[in-house]
């Protein structure tokens, strides 16, 4: 049976991490948690579930308090968890079964990772595959018999297992700050990113943090080797900013942009909210429209469902139809439900 190391970075997780160990420490044959400044009792609650703590100085970088973290492990692979998650029964057995039938080829295992749209997460979906376990000790073998390679891909298994997000709260504003650093730093963002970065912004951003990003996204979508679809990301974060500060020009300009090439939901979304504030409701419900019934979301699922229909149902409530008015937002209730949101 293999052996696995848990690794955990923690700040001020009092609360919570408890919860947490309760329902994994059993199937661990080494707990390791990483603090990262913790002004409350995190650290002592650790104790209570093993005496492998470390300190680690904040830096901004999460990756590089994992990698602390995983450079402590020492069992044969490492599952990396938050103090937020939990494994309920049905999946601690799951859980004990794969430790225990574990093929030794297995380098990840990736899990399920349910509840994600609790308090307004940067994700579209409320269940998704993760990788969650990972090989410490990589192998490196040859492969094919005539003109061998050695194999770069690791060898990944999909398992069943579902881990339970319960957060306490939102952690836009905290993801947000490390992005605007990075970008005062004059770091290069990914693709993968810049795309969370602007999901973070449409979904969880205030108006200040948008016109910070404008002009980086502004760059973006000017950009001559931009690709596609990282250019229709950038033009909703650019189109939403100039919206809000009363740019129209600029907005209508970057607008067309998208709409010249396949419009996206959240840039009909925001001419809606634009000819809506004018109180044009006619031309406001022809992009509301278009968001729901005429192009499809990129970055935040509700500009394609509840958000334009509740458009809608304003625009037909200022026209005076009340009974269609009602309608849209009867769908934009059910479509709030269909995605696990009370």
């Amino acid at each position: 049976m293999i052996t696995i190391s848990l690794c955990m970075i923690v700040k001020n997780e009092e609360r919570v991490l408890g919860r947490c160990l309760d329902s994994i420490s059993d199937l661990m044959d080494e707990i390791i948690i990483v603090d990262t400044g913790s002004e409350d009792g995190t650290k002592e609650a650790a104790a209570k579930y093993t005496d492998k703590i470390y300190d680690f100085a904040w830096t901004g970088d999460f990756s590089e308090a994992r990698n602390f973290a995983f450079s402590k492990a020492g069992c044969d692979y490492i599952y990396s968890a938050d103090a937020d998650e939990v494994l309920d029964k049905e999946n601690r057995e799951k859980f004990r079964i794969l430790k225990e039938t574990m093929l030794p080829e297995v380098e990840i295992v990736q899990m399920f990772y349910g509840n994600q749209l609790s308090y307004g997460t940067v994700y579209n979906f409320d269940r998704e595959l993760r990788p969650k376990l990972f090989k410490r000790l990589r192998t490196f073998q040859w492969i094919e018999p005539v003109h061998e390679m050695v194999r770069l891909l690791p060898v990944v298994f999909d398992s069943e297992i579902e881990i339970t997000h319960m957060p306490e709260c939102s952690h836009g504003g905290r993801d947000l700050q490390i992005f605007e650093k990075m970008i005062r730093e004059g770091k290069q963002l990914s693709a993968r990113l810049a795309n969370m970065y602007a999901r973070e912004l449409l979904i969880t951003g205030e108006p200040e943090r948008l016109q910070r990003a404008e002009d980086y996204f502004t760059r973006i979508a000017d950009g001559e080797e931009t690709e596609p679809e990282q250019m229709k990301e950038a033009i909703c974060v650019v189109v939403k900013s100039a919206r809000i500060r009363g740019d129209f020009l600029k907005m209508y300009c970057y607008a067309m942009k998208d709409i010249a090439s396949e419009g996206v939901s959240e840039v009909c979304l925001e001419l809606g909210e634009y000819y809506f504030q004018r109180k044009e409701y006619k031309e406001a419900a022809v992009w509301f429209y278009n968001a729901v019934y005429g192009a499809q979301s990129i970055l935040n699922i509700h500009s394609s469902q509840d958000l334009p229909l509740l458009g809608l149902a304003e625009c037909y409530d200022a026209m005076g139809m009340k009974e269609q008015a009602e309608r849209y937002r009867q769908q934009a209730a059910g479509m709030k439900q269909d995605c696990g949101e009370k």
